[in-house]
This record gives C-alpha cells, sequence and structure tokens, in this order.
C-alpha cells in the first residue's frame, strides 16, 4: 500500500531512523528544499545503505530529486546505484520534464511533482507524458506562494487546486497525492486527510513522522464495510429488488461495483507494522 508519502530531510541521520520507525508506507530522501545545497553530497552519498535500511524497515524507498535543469542530473547519478523504488521530481509543470527524466531514470517508478498553477493546468499532459508515471503529487507551499497567497491550517486557499488536481489525475488514469499538512498539530493533520479523503484521495504526503500512522489510518480501505455492501446488494438482487439498503443508506449499483473492486483487488488492512527494539 502506498498511502501515505513521509518527505525526510536528505543528509538528516536522526530523521532517517526516526522515518523507518513511523509507520509511513514510502520513505522519500528529500534532496531539494530539505537538504541545503551544501549537505546535497552528503545525502547522495548515504543513499544507497540508506534506501536498504528503510526497506528492512517494511516501506518503500524513494528519493526526491531536484529539476533536472538544476542539479537533478547530480542527483540521479548517485542515488540510483541505491535503487530507489520511486523517484519523485520537484517543480514540474511540462511532460517535456517528465520525459527528460525518464530517460535519465530507467526502469523506476515516476512521480512527477506540480507546485504551480501552470503544472496544475497541465497535469493531464503530465501524466500521460511516459508509461512509467504511476502517481503525481502536488504541493502546498510552493503552490500557495505561486498563487500569491498564505498557507492556512483549513487550508481554504488549496481547496480548488486540490480538486482539480485530483480530477485531472483520475481523468487521466493515475493516482494523485494530495498535498502535505505543514503544520505539526495531530488533530489538524487528521481532519486534513479526512477531507481529502472524502474528495476521493487515496494518497497523501506528509512532512512530520508523528503524522504517519494517524493517517495510515484514514486512507486504509474498509474492507469489511465492503464487504458488507456485498452481501447487502447481492442479497437484494436475489429477492428481485434493484437496490439495497445498509445503514440507513442506499446501496446502488456504482457503489456496488467500487465495493467489488476493492474485493477483487486483494487489499487487506494491513497489520501494525513492528517497531525494532533500539
Amino acid at each position: 500500500m502506498r498511502r501515505t508519502w513521509l518527505f525526510v530531510p536528505g543528509a538528516d541521520g536522526d530523521a532517517h531512523a526516526a522515518a523507518a520507525r513511523s509507520g509511513a508506507d514510502v520513505l522519500i530522501q528529500e534532496l531539494e528544499d530539505f537538504t541545503p545545497p551544501g549537505l546535497r553530497p552528503k545525502a547522495r552519498a548515504l543513499a544507497a545503505g540508506l534506501y536498504d535500511r528503510w526497506r528492512s524497515a517494511g516501506a518503500l524507498a524513494a528519493v526526491r530529486v531536484n529539476p533536472l535543469e538544476t542539479c537533478g542530473r547530480e542527483d540521479l547519478a548517485a542515488v540510483l546505484a541505491g535503487r530507489p523504488d520511486v523517484v519523485l521530481m520537484s517543480k514540474v509543470d511540462a511532460p517535456e520534464q517528465v520525459r527528460a527524466l525518464a530517460a535519465a531514470a530507467p526502469g523506476v517508478d515516476l512521480v512527477p511533482n506540480v507546485e504551480s498553477a501552470k503544472g496544475l493546468l497541465r497535469v493531464g499532459e503530465i501524466a500521460r507524458a511516459d508509461p512509467r508515471v504511476v502517481a503525481l503529487l502536488v504541493a502546498s507551499e510552493d503552490m500557495v506562494a505561486d498563487l500569491g497567497t498564505t498557507r492556512s491550517r483549513g487550508g481554504e486557499e488549496l481547496a480548488y487546486v486540490r480538486q482539480r488536481f485530483l480530477l485531472e489525475c483520475r481523468a487521466a488514469g493515475v493516482e494523485a497525492i494530495d498535498a502535505p499538512y505543514t503544520f505539526s498539530d495531530v488533530k489538524g493533520a487528521v481532519a486534513d486527510a479526512k477531507w481529502a479523503a472524502r474528495m476521493g484521495y487515496r494518497m497523501k504526503s506528509l512532512v512530520d513522522s508523528a503524522h504517519a500512522q494517524p493517517l495510515n489510518k484514514v486512507f486504509t480501505p474498509d474492507v469489511a464495510r465492503a464487504r458488507r455492501i456485498v452481501e447487502a446488494f447481492d442479497k437484494a438482487r436475489a429477492q428481485g429488488k434493484e437496490r439495497a439498503r445498509l445503514d440507513g443508506a442506499l446501496i446502488e449499483v456504482p457503489i456496488y461495483a467500487a465495493a467489488k473492486r476493492l474485493l477483487d483487488s486483494g487489499v487487506q488492512t494491513p497489520p501494525p507494522r513492528r517497531r525494532r527494539r533500539r
């Protein structure tokens, strides 16, 4: 499962260890804003051993590189030897950037990061630029700066961006990763994640390892309810009814079909990840 995507400072060993214990599904060595230019050589040198440790902890190991027009090629030259499961790239606003990334990072899943109004208007083109694009991620801080506004806990300033982004990704057939909640309070992070899940997001990025477990709960598919929906609908149809009732709600064909897709996918509620003893 790829419910939670945690950005981790690229050269910070303590943060790397905390990320491994966080329970986040995808751990991202962040070589852009979270790693000052002077520390990037150190971060790149850590990549190979770091990704192996993260995978041993049960997570997918990812890296976010800088745009290729800046120092992204230097990032890739160093980190690809560590076999990251996913490569993200910051500040993507055109499909040409994705095609260049695909050529420079063969054989790995790609996740372009959209961080500007210009990029938002080209999400469909960006998503279709290469078959290895498995998801897109929408930013918060850079997007807010590009829009000329300020970040708030309620996130009203990004509501349209996040809804438009999700719609474009769905139409293009790739997953949409929601913007991170960039405040420290867990209660606000959960509320923000529940809003995103209500809109249709199945994945969310985050910047605080303490948010990982609570957000995993928000984005864990309710397999048990899906099973009840299917059973109730099948029973209703066997009785000649066109729809079913469950917990006061009407179950019609689209809801039944969505529940069937979830069950047919084989997704199971994951057990809690065991923490290693220190």
